[in-house]
């Protein structure tokens, strides 16, 4: 009965009820994925893909109901083989944030879900194990489907992510499905859809905000702000971004580890561009400087995408050679990006700027960008 269901593309898509069902389905699109890569690799970005998992995390985020997370297995499960996957984690986040979503780590680790994370799921593990084993299986598709997306892999993405918050509703895990949703929040307005990513961002955030942490809680908002900064929503976006700052100034340190990369140059970088994306220049180039703080070798694609930000900012604002140097250290940081996502934002520099290539120094920002992100 299953075979039809994949073969129509449905492989990754669904967000069954039970915990159960949630493992096997994930499971199961952690294996076939390699078999399919090609196809969803051409696949496009759908929206409509995350009604039916927001609308069921929202309805029951953490299945109240969730039975015991212990299994029987062939292979014992316990601490070391949760500390290998959180290493994996981090050793991904990491590589994604310096060198971009197509780098070579990012396919690794989806085959570290297939051949490590999987294989454990159906093993023998103590029901402590059992719920920690999803909530780090839920941030490894995540952290997957983030890099997809960072890649141009929209459809892939959107599949790892939907097993990412099916994963996290079976531990139980409010806190992290919401980290999740935000997280498909973003996705939904960078390829375009805002209302909807407003929602999602809303809903994590509501859903959660009588247990997460404030750093999840600050990321929330976060989303949401800049889904209705897109929108040209200024004051809701204000509003939002307010509350992220709140939020992350009441943190404690006893946020997960998987929050330590959240700070305010953070929320400084994003909020560089909510405010160009507001119209609000000044006060987009104070958030630049704000920023500046977060370093180049650590967070290389986020420093890149911020000066690209700022030069499209000096541009507006009529400031043509700060425009133009912030874009070539844009540039030179993101030349070893792999990244289409962060080289989206210097092609819409480009093209912005194409109408005066008569200039001579335009002339060659544009040659010199498009020679460096060329591969």
């Amino acid at each position: 009965m299953t075979r039809p269901r994949r073969e129509t593309g449905m492989i990754g898509l669904d967000f069954p009820r039970s915990p159960s069902d949630a493992v096997r389905g994930a499971i199961a699109f952690w294996r076939l994925v390699d078999l399919d890569r090609r196809k969803l690799l051409r696949g496009s970005f759908a929206v409509g893909a995350f009604a039916l998992p927001t609308t069921r995390w929202l309805a029951v985020p953490a299945a109240a109901a969730t039975p015991r997370a212990e299994h029987h297995g062939a292979r014992r499960v316990g601490q070391n083989e949760l500390a290998e996957l959180w290493d994996a984690v981090e050793e991904a986040r990491v590589m994604d944030s310096r060198f971009g979503g197509g780098n070579w780590k990012a396919s690794s680790v989806a085959t570290c879900l297939k051949d490590r994370a999987a294989p454990m799921l159906q093993g023998s593990y103590s029901e402590k194990v059992g719920h920690d084993l999803l909530r780090v299986t839920a941030e490894l598709s995540r952290v997957v489907g983030w890099s997809a997306f960072d890649a141009g892999q929209h459809d892939a993405a959107q599949r790892y992510l939907i097993q990412a918050l099916a994963m996290a509703r079976a531990a139980g895990d409010i806190q992290v499905g919401a980290y999740v949703l935000s997280t498909m929040s973003l996705s939904a307005f960078l390829r375009g859809h805002p209302g909807e990513a407003v929602d999602m961002a809303e809903g994590a955030y509501e859903r959660a905000k009588h247990v997460a942490s404030p750093k999840v809680l600050s990321f929330a908002k976060l989303a949401q702000a800049r889904a209705h900064a897109r929108a040209g929503e200024g004051p809701e976006a204000t509003a939002a971004l307010l509350a992220a700052e709140r939020h992350l100034a009441g943190a404690t340190g006893d946020d997960p580890a998987w929050m330590n990369y959240y700070t305010p140059e953070r929320i400084a970088t994003d909020a560089t561009e909510i405010h160009r994306d507001l119209g609000a220049t000044a006060a987009a180039l104070d958030w630049g400087r704000q920023a500046a703080a977060m370093s180049p070798g650590r967070y290389t694609r986020a420093v890149g995408i911020r000066l690209a930000v700022e030069a499209s900012t000096h541009l507006r604002a009529g400031d043509r050679e700060q425009g133009l140097d912030a874009g070539r250290r844009s540039v030179d940081l993101l030349a070893e990006v792999r990244s289409a996502r962060a080289h989206g934002y210097v092609h819409d520099l480009t093209a912005s700027l194409a109408p005066h290539r008569s200039d001579p120094e335009v002339d060659a920002f544009i040659a010199y960008a498009e020679r460096q992100l060329a591969a």
